[in-house]
């Protein structure tokens, strides 16, 4: 094709970084969020399935689900569908949930069982923010 940059054949095998952390940089807010609820005392504001069960399937932890919910509150993802699509497809949601991909519906129980909960630590989480000033100016025109 001449002097065009070229794209590497579709059938041609890659070796990507094995690691995910080399795709997301030191300032991304996703480590924001990492951080912020590995500090959280889940039990406390009430969330369900601290604790797992003895039997049956294992469950996801109620903190890779709140990360996520979390994402799509920063990032205006709402629905479960394209929560559980993002989870399978973007990278910062790979390393946010250490490529652990739940399905909409577990998304959305997890939702409609612990709205108190999200409610609470999306209020604590939006002050922390406004307190370290993480908001743009563009930002500042919405009542959060």
């Amino acid at each position: 094709m001449g002097r065009f940059v070229e794209g590497a054949q579709r059938s041609q095998a890659t070796l990507l970084p094995e690691c995910l952390d080399d795709f997301i940089a030191e300032d991304n807010p996703v480590r924001i969020v990492d951080a912020f609820v590995d500090e959280l005392e889940l039990a406390s504001p009430g969330f369900e399935g601290t604790t797992p069960a003895g039997t049956g399937r294992p469950s996801y932890h109620p903190a890779v689900l709140l990360k996520i919910y979390i994402y799509g509150y920063l990032n205006r993802v709402q629905s479960g569908r394209r929560l559980e699509r993002e989870c399978q497809r973007n990278v910062e949601l790979m390393w946010l949930t250490g490529r652990l991909a739940p399905d909409f519906m577990t998304i959305a129980e997890f939702r409609r069982s612990n709205g108190d909960g999200i409610r609470n630590v999306c209020r604590r989480f939006v002050m922390i923010c406004r307190d370290l000033k993480l908001f743009t100016q563009a930002c500042r025109s919405y009542r959060l």
